[in-house]
Order: structure tokens, then sequence, then C-alpha cells
């Protein structure tokens, strides 16, 4: 049997494709996703053309092409205009086929004109990574077969072809708007995976990062970690990077009263309002379901509908939405004091004065509702600080 400049064990064979497939994944979140798509962190020119370089060889993307991409997703997410939604086109084929979503959207070019801006293009990117985009692939093949001989080297570069697609195109683009926990409620339906971003480099945490998109850093509970985060505090430490922007601590302090600063945190972290607010609204449905001697199935039905604004909801939903709001003075208290809660960050015309006194008669009006969860909400609320 031929082999190659190396002669590795099966064992080290598959060590060295995971740790080839994870520098990739570096690079893709690094890169393309903090740097380039968001400008959440800068790079230098050592760590920017590496990636780049690397990403020719194992991905053969184009960084305008994915940029244009991933931002028009932000955009236009869950809607029929998102280039992989799964809520729109469906788990499997977000998850099997996300590749060819991808290349797919990339042959539009009014999506590359209006989101791709502001992405390398130096006479690298216009004589070489562009137009020669496959070739860095097959050049990545000719090493792996050189170093590692036919079987291994062609079994390496099939792991590395296939990494990408497979991770950020399918899972992190269906599993993460699908299926996990949320700590932020955002308009879309972004989740994380799990709470250790290290498989894709971070990308797990994939419902945080929607929460606070210009944030260079994914993780944000306590039991979170971010591997990506990690190479990029090291690179800093190197001064190789210089983060721009990470999402705000919440922080809660007694304070003498509502103030402009308690506004402003508020609306700062109003994806986490409302993820607890959703929670307080759901132990009031449980306790409402019970008395009503709701079944536990319906009780889960209609405790999701509760998640949801009456106006978006099918007929159907819609009237079953009613009646249950019809029968519960509480539930309905509570869902009528949530809808006002997120019109409030959403009033641009009104003035700060404006705002700040709609929020404490809104906290004046909770605390007076008789409903235990609602009037905790507040007290809490009212802590809040940046």
């Amino acid at each position: 049997m031929l082999h190659g400049f190396f002669d590795p064990p099966w064992w080290a064979a598959l060590l060295v494709a995971l740790a080839l497939t994870h520098v990739t994944i570096a690079a893709v979140t690094i890169f393309l996703h903090r740097h380039q798509s968001h400008r959440a962190l800068e790079l230098g020119p050592l760590p920017s053309h590496f990636f780049r370089f690397w990403l020719w060889l194992t991905t053969g993307m184009i960084t305008k092409e994915w940029v244009a991409i991933h931002r028009k997703h932000h955009a236009k997410c869950e809607t029929s205009e998102d280039p992989h939604s799964p809520r729109v086109l469906g788990l499997p084929r977000v998850l099997f086929g996300g590749v060819f979503l991808y290349v797919k959207e990339s042959h539009k070019r009014d999506t590359i004109a209006r989101y791709g801006h502001g992405t390398p293009a130096d006479w690298l990117e216009r004589h070489l990574y562009t137009p020669l985009h496959k070739l860095g692939i097959v050049l990545m093949l000719a090493i792996d077969l050189a170093l590692f001989g036919p079987l291994f080297g062609a079994l390496i570069w099939a792991l590395q072809m296939l990494w990408i697609p497979f991770w950020a195109a399918g899972v992190i683009n269906g599993v993460g708007h699908y299926w996990g926990y949320r700590s932020f409620a955002c308009a879309d339906a972004s989740t994380n995976i799990v709470p250790w971003g290290i498989l894709i480099g971070g990308e797990e945490l994939h419902n945080n990062h929607h929460a606070y998109v210009g944030s260079a850093k994914l993780a944000n509970k306590w039991f979170e970690f971010d591997i990506g985060w990690f190479y990029i505090r090291v690179l800093a430490a190197l001064r190789l990077a210089r983060v721009k922007k990470v999402a705000p601590p919440l922080h809660l302090a007694a304070r003498p009263g509502i103030d402009l600063e308690t506004l402003h945190a508020v609306i700062t972290h109003r994806y986490e309002v409302l993820a607890r607010f959703i929670k307080s609204m759901q132990r009031v449905a449980a306790d409402e379901c019970a008395r009503m001697k709701i079944d536990a199935r319906e009780g889960r039905q209609l405790r999701r509908l509760l998640q949801q604004k009456r106006d978006a909801l099918p007929l159907l939903q819609r009237e079953a939405l009613g009646n249950l709001l019809a029968r519960s003075v509480q539930l309905a208290k509570i869902y009528a004091m949530g809808a006002e809660l997120e019109a409030l960050w959403a009033r641009s015309s009104a003035s700060r004065g404006q705002l700040l006194e709609q929020f404490r008669d809104w906290t004046r009006r909770a605390e007076s509702s008789g409903i235990r969860q609602l009037e905790e909400f507040s007290r809490r609320l009212q802590r809040y600080a940046v």
C-alpha cells in the first residue's frame, strides 16, 4: 500500500482530521462570522490572512457570499426570504440540504450586492480567492494525499469537505432554530443547542447570538462556554485582535426608585426581560390550567400559544387563545401587560420622559395586579442596572 509522508495509525489520523476541521470551525466563527459579518472585533493582518487562506483551502467559500447570506438571514429571519429557516422550509431540508440552500442563495446577485458590503476586495481576493475558489480544495486534497497517503488522505479530505456543510449550514442553521433552550425571547426562533460551545466553535449558543448580534462573545450565562471567545481572548492578548463589543452584563442593584438608568437597563436587556416575563406567565398559566381542570396535553399547547402574538397566529389557534383568556381574568391581565411591556421599547417616537412615565405606570399596575408572579417580576425589574 502506498504511504504518505506520515504513516499514522487510524486513531491518530482521526485526531488529525478533527484538529484540522476544528481550525476551519475557528476560522468560520472568528473571521467570517464575528469579524466580517458583524464587526464585533478587529483582526490583525496575520490572523485575518491566515483564516482567509485556510478557508480557501478547506471550504472553497467566498467571503463576500458567506457574509451576505448570513446578514440576509438576520435581516429576514424566519420569513419566506430567509435563506435557511427550518421554520419555513422544514428541519430535514435545512439540516441535510443546508449547503444547497447556501449555493442557491449565493447565485442571487441582489443578495450579494445588498448584504456583502465591506468584505475584502484586495488583489488576492480579486485574482485568487474569488475567481479560483475551487482551486483551494483541490490543493488541499493534494496536500492530504501527500501527507497521509491515498486512504487516510482521502478520508481526511472528505471529512474536511463535509464538516462545514453539515455542522454550520445544517446543524447551526437548522437545529439552532428548532431545538434547544432559549435564554432570550428575541423575535426569531433561535435556540442554544447546548451550553458548551466547543465542537462548533461557540456557535452552539445561537440564541445568545441573535439576542446580541454585535457581540464578540456568545456565552452569557455562568455555565456557558464559548471556545471561539477563548481564542479571541488569546489573539487579543497577543495584540493580533481587538474586541469592539460584547453583550452588556446584567446587574441587579438596590435602587431608591425607577429612573432613566433603570429604563435604559430594561431596554438594553429587553430579550432577557421578555424571557423572564414569559416564564412568570407560564407559571400563572400552569396554575390556571389546573384550576380550570384542563388536561396536561392541552395545557402545554395553550401555554405555547401564550408566547405568541395573537395577530400572528392562524385563525384556529387565535380562537383557542381567545377562549383561554376569556376563561381566566389573571391570564388575560398578564397577557395584556406582556404586550404593553414589549411595546415599551418599540415606541421610538416617544421621548425618554414619556417612556419613563409609561414604565413607572406599568410597574405600579403590575404590583397592584394581585398576581404574585407578576408582582415579583415587577420588583425584580426595578433593580435592573447596566
